[in-house]
């Protein structure tokens, strides 16, 4: 046997390289093409620098011989993983090729991505997972469960160490959806992804319900009704791009510092608008973004759950280049009350950022909790507690604006100061009582009302006494419960000014194992 010369063993490696490259040939990339879907390589070479991208365990290849696997040949074992430069900063990825047996996860490829996984924990760099799979390779049986569990116990581990991503681009669907639920951010893109933990065709031989694949687990499905997507996307290339602006506002880990990105915008410009915006008429909504949008840098605002929970809003912004989260009631759905669903948005959001350093600006206008048999039977109380030990859980910066209603119970859960809010702001706008004048009337003066001769007139009178007294922040400033009553303009430069001096804030709390979040 003739040994081959170093001419020939790289050109034979080459030849294994661009073999391995063509993922699952010609006629799957087509037929993924012609579904509007990119390949797993062409979603990297958008997402990563040009040239920036190394791929790890290129040659990894699956062991299994049963049903007919011995004689199959899967390239790369389905997924492609390594780490490049997004924007100059180092990521890791896991790609799943649905070309390749239509990207099902087995013992080998589950081992990629944890491989993967590890080593962004390792560098402390972010993890993004592009998700495009059949589900478990049914061929290989408890290994590819097992490669579903360390998965998931590494999402686990990494939670609040590093930033972990999720981009839904295909099917996702029974044990699979379990990763992207426990990161921190899922981006789905609309008509071409799912995901479920039963499909349409078990749900109707169980329950007899007929229900196609979009609308069971589409990405509006999970966007508008179960919460799980935070961001819907048109196409790849638009979730690549939005993958790309989360990762701009967020640190490598929790040790690393905040991406300061450059700014154009002036600390001191005020905000003229502000002055207009809240209605003369209480019962009246107004949109809550619009002072969002004019506090930001550039006006500019990233929103995560737009379409889930309307009634209260979560956001990234800057304030000088720096991140900022955003958490602010939106009097334009449901009178920006808290329910069930709003406490679990903003308690989750509240959580991410303080896991990674980001402060927390909150925007109060809320006549409090829903009430009602559903709410109270959809567990209210677990719920809204998760968003009062989130607040008190919370250590970075926050800072706390009242620009109209806070009232009881809501008026606390919107990070007032007896949360720890570190600075408590309100507009002269601003109403802070245990309740509404009509409803503390009824209560205080029952007697009084109930015995007078005109007793709607006597309502009425009462009521204007109430509110002069309360339905105002002088109260609560006097006693020191509001920091500062501030113009309605002046408040992007008096948000800049109190983040600029707590910026080296450091707050240590007891030494335990962990929280006991009501979940």
């Amino acid at each position: 046997m003739t040994e081959k010369t170093t001419a020939e063993k790289i050109r034979e490696f080459s030849e294994r390289k661009n073999r391995i490259g063509a993922m699952g040939g010609e006629k799957m990339v087509r037929k993924q093409q012609e579904q509007g879907k990119l390949t797993a390589r062409e979603r990297l070479d958008l997402l990563f620098d040009q040239g920036t991208f190394q791929e790890i365990q290129l040659f990894v290849k699956h062991r299994s011989t049963l049903f007919g696997l011995a004689e199959k040949e899967i390239n790369a074992d389905g997924v492609i993983t390594g780490f490049g430069r997004v924007n100059g900063r180092v990521v890791f990825v896991a790609a799943q090729d649905f070309t390749s047996a239509g990207g099902s996860l087995g013992e080998m490829h589950a081992q990629k991505i944890w491989k993967a996984m590890d080593m962004a924990i390792e560098a402390r760099k972010p993890f993004i997972a592009l998700n495009d799979s059949g589900g478990a390779r049914i061929q290989e049986g408890i290994t590819a469960l097992q490669g579903y569990a360390g998965i998931f116990y590494r999402n686990s581990i990494a939670s609040g160490y590093i930033p972990q991503i999720s981009a839904i681009m295909g099917p996702t669907a029974g044990g699979a959806v379990y990763s992207p639920a426990l990161t921190d951010w899922v981006f789905m893109v609309k008509n071409n992804s799912y995901m479920y933990i039963t499909g349409p065709d078990v749900v109707k031989a169980v329950i007899a319900e007929e229900v196609s694949h979009e609308e069971l687990g589409g990405a509006m499905a999970h966007a508008a009704k179960s919460g799980v997507c935070h961001f819907v996307t048109e196409n790849d290339e638009e979730c690549i791009g939005r993958v790309k602006t989360i990762l701009s506002y967020l640190p490598d880990s929790c040790h690393s510092p905040q991406p300061i990105a450059p700014c154009t915008d002036s600390a001191d410009r005020e905000c003229p608008e502000l002055d207009t915006v809240i209605p003369d008429k209480a019962s009246r909504a107004y949109d809550m973004k619009k002072i969002i949008a004019a506090v930001a840098d550039n006006h500019e605002m990233f929103e995560p759950h737009e379409y889930w929970a309307k009634n209260l809003v979560v956001a990234f912004i800057r304030i000088m280049g720096r991140p900022v989260g955003v958490i602010a009631n939106n009097p334009r759905f449901g009178a920006g009350v808290l329910d069930v669903n709003a406490s679990d948005k903003a308690a989750r959001f509240i959580r991410f950022c303080d896991a990674f350093n980001i402060p927390l600006l909150t925007f109060t206008d809320l006549p409090g909790y829903m009430p009602g048999t559903q709410q109270e039977w959809s567990g209210i109380i677990r719920h809204g507690a998760k968003l009062l030990h989130a607040y008190s859980e919370a250590t970075v910066t926050k800072i706390s604006v009242v620009v109209r209603k806070a009232y009881g119970g809501g008026y606390i859960a919107m990070c007032a100061k007896g949360l720890g809010a570190d600075y408590v702001m309100a507009w002269p706008s601003a109403e802070i009582a245990v309740m509404g004048a009509e409803g503390a009337c009824n209560v205080i003066y029952r007697r009084e009302i109930s015995g007078a001769d005109d007793p709607a007139a006597k309502r009425a009178e009462l009521a204007a006494s109430y509110e002069a007294q309360f339905n105002n922040p002088y109260f609560a400033a006097s006693l020191g419960i509001v920091d500062e009553i501030i113009l309605p303009r002046e408040t992007r430069k008096r948000v800049a000014a109190v983040l600029d001096a707590f910026q080296d804030k450091s707050e240590t709390r007891l030494p335990k194992k962990h929280n006991n979040i009501p979940l």
